[in-house]
């Protein structure tokens, strides 16, 4: 029964079907539904990758792959001079130097992380309420509640690696520009930004709040990892735009999330910070090379 079972649902996927529901297989997880099939003797069509989440499998094409901005080198003066309480850490202003990169145009999404899943590169992401994963039609949403050893993971996979705040910051400002918000001045609303909300969106679901490069949700959606540690000032921080490695264990985010209900931590200079091990239903990440 089993066997069949199996079969079934592999010749329901070569159809070409989106979706399929394993909670029938006598409590075998989708995640291990391709090992069984192989010890079954059954091959799984090359021809069907997608992502594997929870009990819900969505097959289809293979995920879209990563979207690079390059953004060009310069210089630009990171942090703040505002008296606003909130960003005493991102203070003193000090001029970096910023090497040309690529950036990751979105977040990564359910679906390109799943890939690295699938090919045994990354661990399953946590599930819970505001988890993207496990969850139907939520694959073009960005993966999160995944630690930062998790979006490391990934970045290795795909021959790339975490942002440092400096270019971060540097994106965000599109290329190290006067101006608070990815879209310049303008205070956060809706329209541009998805924050103050019960959940994430789809990546790129507010094009007017991208940057002059087209980099989507620098501000909002989720917290993204940095490669850097915290450090509570920037006293001491280096000048040619790499990552802080001091003491500590925390890792800086930056971008803000869903579930800000004001603008201080989507501005460009905003910063925050969580230990690495956690696993957020706000944070995300996205890709530099």
């Amino acid at each position: 029964m089993k066997r069949i079972l199996i079969a079934a649902v592999m010749l329901g996927l070569a159809g070409g079907a989106y979706a399929a529901d394993f909670g029938d297989l006598g409590g075998v997880k989708a995640a291990g539904l391709k090992a069984l099939a192989a010890a079954e003797g059954i091959v799984v069509p090359e021809v069907n990758k997608g992502y594997v989440a929870g009990n819900d499998a969505v097959v289809g094409t293979p995920s879209k792959p990563v979207e690079y901005i390059t953004i060009n080198g310069g210089e630009f003066p990171m942090g703040t001079d505002s008296g606003e309480k909130g960003f005493e850490d991102a203070k003193p202003i000090h001029e970096v130097s910023i090497k040309t990169f690529g950036m990751s145009k979105t977040a990564v999404t359910v679906e390109q992380y799943a890939e690295c899943v699938i090919k045994g590169g990354c661990t399953d992401p946590a599930t819970g309420a505001y988890c993207n994963w496990g969850k139907t039609g939520r694959q073009f949403h960005p993966v999160n509640c995944v630690d930062w050893n998790q979006a490391q993971a990934y970045a290795k996979f795909k021959g790339a690696r975490l942002p440092s705040e400096a270019e971060f910051e540097y994106a965000a400002t599109s290329g190290g520009k006067n101006q608070k918000y990815p879209w310049g001045n303008e205070e956060p609303t809706s329209e541009l930004a998805v924050f103050h909300t019960n959940g994430t969106m789809p990546v790129c679901s507010k094009p007017k709040g991208n940057t002059a490069h087209g980099l989507c949700d620098m501000s909002g959606n989720v917290w993204q990892w940095m490669q850097d540690k915290y450090q509570d000032s920037y006293k001491g921080a280096s000048v040619d735009g790499s990552a802080v490695e001091g003491a500590g264990s925390a890792r800086v985010v930056r971008g803000g999330s869903f579930n800000i209900g004001g603008a201080r931590y989507l501005r460009a200079d905003g910063r925050n910070y969580y230990g690495p091990g956690g696993r957020r239903g706000s944070i995300g990440f996205r890709l530099v090379r």
